[in-house]
């Protein structure tokens, strides 16, 4: 773990040189998670020629210039040069350098001086621990909300985590494999190439000594996003927008719906770039926001209408929606089962998954979860990482799942007849004659 850092407020160090002060800011820079090397704090020694150290804000621009490589690092910057230059009056400060520009939950860390908070065997410090001038960060003391923030759920995000959030959700790699198409191009094996193979023999006198051959084209596998809008989603529903916004601009080939009573495509909607002007055009298109759920009819609209335009050789098809139908659960798993057995992979993504006491007892995901191949959370960042690595380990075969089955009819069970109350016809009685009688007896020896 990081020891202590001291804070040198003063312009000079201890021994009156810059220098000295220099070297415990890169430190830090260092240790907050900024990626700085030897040879930028040797370009902010030689900034200081030409910039004044007096004027505050000329070096912080300078040396912000210098020692900032990347746009999210400018927040933690900015917080960590005013920790660094400034002398706290109650040589206190409640910053926290292991998550600066991010938002609190805890109780807050203190930083006070290195001989209380020092532990046993934890090396020197540089700089003088009796000098009232130096202060001391003890990283040790410190939290990290990063994880936090990775493992809270969707529904309780603010606008500032929502913006956060699709920071991070960009820096995510998306990769769902390559798939064979029915075009042929130049290749080292398959079947012979005679237009090449006759071309190339005419350097040779005619003599087939080159051969040439033909194999498929390799394409980008495409993705299809169906996101449940409905009442019982709306809580999710911005969130996983943004989750669609997002991916939407990693994918050359991709097409996003969305249902509540019906089915809207919105494909067209997500080429804005600006995410709220996404939101509003899709607000727009969708007539049933907020609506009741027939998941078994979307499905069904979508098998009939879309498959065959936008499926494009077996992609990956992701269904987000937490189960929760009032349609034919029959339709629902027919329409299931055929999707699945047209698509490369159907994945069902459903964000109450995320709670350990979840269990899928609704109509809805009873009827479906049978002819799905995947069964996944998606209610924080830590769920999007995990599903973006499980797209990415998919192999090149296709699991084929079961065909629907219509329940069997069972067979209506005869009535029991009851019996009827007749007078008996005494002249129509049934005769009866005992199988020994008109029969010859032999005498007795």
């Amino acid at each position: 773990m990081p020891g202590p850092i001291p804070i040198i407020p003063n312009d000079a160090g201890p021994d009156g040189h810059i220098l000295h002060s220099l070297t415990l800011f890169g430190e830090m820079l260092r240790r907050v998670g900024l990626e700085i090397g030897s040879g930028n704090m040797l370009d902010l020694v030689r900034a200081t020629d030409h910039v004044s150290i007096g004027k505050r804000g000329e070096f912080f621009q300078a040396s912000r210039s210098i020692l900032v490589h990347r746009k999210q690092d400018l927040p933690i910057f900015d917080e960590a040069f005013q920790v660094f230059w400034r002398k706290p009056s109650d040589r206190t400060t409640t910053i926290d350098l292991r998550s600066l520009g991010e938002q609190k939950r805890f109780r807050k860390p203190q930083v006070s001086s290195g001989r209380d908070y020092e532990p046993e065997g934890a090396g020197t410090m540089v700089g003088d621990p009796d000098d009232d001038s130096a202060q001391n960060v003890d990283l040790n003391r410190t939290y990290s909300e990063v994880e936090v923030f990775r493992q809270k759920d969707f529904s309780e995000f603010t606008s500032l985590e929502m913006a956060e959030a699709r920071h991070m959700m960009a820096d995510l790699t998306w990769d769902l494999g390559q798939r064979r198409t029915r075009r042929l191009a130049q290749g080292r094996t398959g079947p012979l190439d005679m237009r090449r193979t006759m071309r190339r023999s005419l350097k040779y006198g005619g003599e087939f000594l080159d051969l040439a051959y033909r194999s498929r084209k390799q394409k980008s596998r495409s993705l299809v996003l169906i996101c449940d809008v409905s009442g019982s989603m709306e809580r999710y529903t911005r969130m996983l927008l943004q989750f669609i916004h997002t991916i939407a601009g990693g994918f050359d080939q991709l097409e996003a719906f969305l249902f509540a009573t019906r089915l809207t495509r919105i494909t067209r909607n997500l080429k804005y770039r600006s995410i709220d002007q996404s939101i509003d055009e899709v607000s727009k298109a969708v007539p049933d926001w907020a609506g009741g759920t027939r998941i078994g009819d979307a499905v069904k609209s979508f098998n009939y209408q879309w498959l065959r335009r936008v499926l494009r050789g077996q992609a990956v098809v992701l269904i987000i929606s937490d189960g929760w139908d009032r349609g034919d659960p029959e339709l629902l798993a027919r329409e299931t089962s055929r999707l699945q057995r047209s698509c490369h992979r159907l994945v069902w993504l459903n964000p109450l998954l995320g709670s350990p006491s979840y269990q899928p007892l609704t109509q809805g995901m009873k009827a479906a979860l049978p002819y799905v191949d995947d069964f996944l959370p998606v209610h924080n960042l830590n769920s999007l990482e995990s599903l973006a690595q499980h797209l990415s380990s998919l192999g090149p075969e296709r699991n084929l799942g079961q065909a629907y089955r219509p329940p069997a009819a069972e067979e209506p069970k005869p009535e029991p007849v009851a019996p009827v109350d007749r007078p008996i016809d005494r002249l129509n009685l049934p005769s009866f004659q005992h199988p020994e009688w008109g029969k010859r007896r032999l005498p007795k020896d």
